[in-house]
């Protein structure tokens, strides 16, 4: 299932830098605003560890990890909801993605010019959240523009409802507060999703700092406090390092990371983080000839899930045979886990959990 999750931020923070790492791609990374244009999108792999012992037990043919996009967005600038910039550019961009991944600079080099003259991450984050609050509002306002007249007037319950909403969440953005922070009724949602809000997206806040301190500093634990306050979690990465680590094969990068004191790089625990932050999670299929992740949403169905790999397998559903990758571990192979009772049969309600290893019966 393709889901993407944007990399926002200020001009020369280190988007292109860390999109870099990302993607292994050699796209323009130039020390002047808007060196990024369009934007670009990445595969990335889902770091899986599971995937070492599926890989081992079963020796097949491929082995397959699952993976999510990222998009590099153009740089933002004060006034963007106005158009300053590629603000229009940016903010219809960012309106295409799931979540936010959001790069602040949390390091200090006189070499690398700073938009606003200044390193400040709060302030930045600031202007980032504020242009998209002002670009929801528009949005916002010019639905209750809309239908406002019309809800005062009708005895439509559907559309008065909806006016009650968008008041609600209009109160909020005026007092800079995004509307990821709010509550919603499945139905409340419902009335909304189609808008299409940014900041209804989950964020995640990534700290980029220098080489030489990738244990944190004073703008780190700044910017921890701000995401601590609406529920956000923040990455320390050192987009630098990340891309010289891309570069590398898999032994001189182990060997890298160990002389940096640390056993996962940043950007792998950005990758995770933001696999979190989508609510996604990871079954697998396994056999000589195959092993393979699949991405889904927490709280689908065994049926959706098939679906994932064929229509047919979600159109035929009959049952999926599925143990835990825990039970697998523990029992040692396929074989011992029947013996011990631990494979199951589950119908359509199954609700599929990170973990399971799968096999789908249906008939088309």
């Amino acid at each position: 299932m393709s889901l993407t999750a944007g990399i926002v931020g200020l001009p020369n923070v280190g988007k292109s830098t860390l999109f870099n790492a990302i993607t292994k791609k050699n796209i323009l990374a130039a020390n002047y605003p808007f060196a990024t244009i369009d934007p670009n999108v990445g595969v990335v792999i889902v770091p899986d560890s599971r995937l070492d012992f599926l890989n081992y037990l079963y020796k097949p043919k491929s082995l397959v990890p699952t993976a999510f996009e990222f998009t590099d967005i153009a740089g933002l600038v004060k006034g963007a909801s106005n158009g300053e910039g590629l603000g229009n550019k940016f903010l219809s961009h960012i309106r295409e993605v799931d979540a936010i991944v959001e790069v602040v600079r949390c390091f200090d080099d006189t070499n690398i010019i700073h938009v606003e003259n200044n390193v400040d991450p709060i302030r930045d984050i600031e202007i980032i959240n504020i242009e998209l609050i002002l670009s929801d509002l528009e949005i916002i306002m010019n639905r209750i523009n809309k239908i406002g007249k019309k809800a005062s007037m009708s005895k439509d319950k559907e559309i008065k409802k909806e006016a009650l909403l968008l008041e609600r969440i209009k109160d909020a953005l005026e007092k800079n507060i995004p509307i990821r922070q709010l509550s919603f009724e499945d139905d409340e949602w419902a009335l909304i999703k189609h808008f299409n809000l940014i900041t209804a997206k989950p964020i995640i806040y990534m700290a980029n700092v220098s080489e030489d301190e990738l244990g944190g500093n004073s703008y780190v634990e700044s910017v921890k406090e701000y995401a601590s306050k609406e529920g956000s979690e923040v990455v320390v990465v050192c987009a630098k390092i990340e891309e010289e680590l891309s570069m590398l094969d898999d032994a001189d990068r182990i060997e890298f990371l160990e002389a940096l004191g640390i056993t996962e790089s940043g950007l792998d625990k950005l990758i995770s983080a933001t696999y979190s932050l989508l609510g996604l999670a990871t079954y697998f299929t396994a056999g000589s000839d195959e092993v393979r992740a699949w991405t889904f949403k927490k709280g689908m169905k065994a049926p959706e899930c098939a679906g994932i790999i064929h229509t047919d397998f979600q159109k035929g559903f009959i049952k999926a045979e599925v143990m835990s990758y825990d039970d697998l571990v523990s029992c040692g192979d396929e074989k011992k886990v029947k013996e011990n009772g631990k494979m199951r049969l589950e119908g359509k309600e199954y609700l599929m959990q990170d973990g399971d290893i799968c096999y789908f019966r249906f008939n088309v």
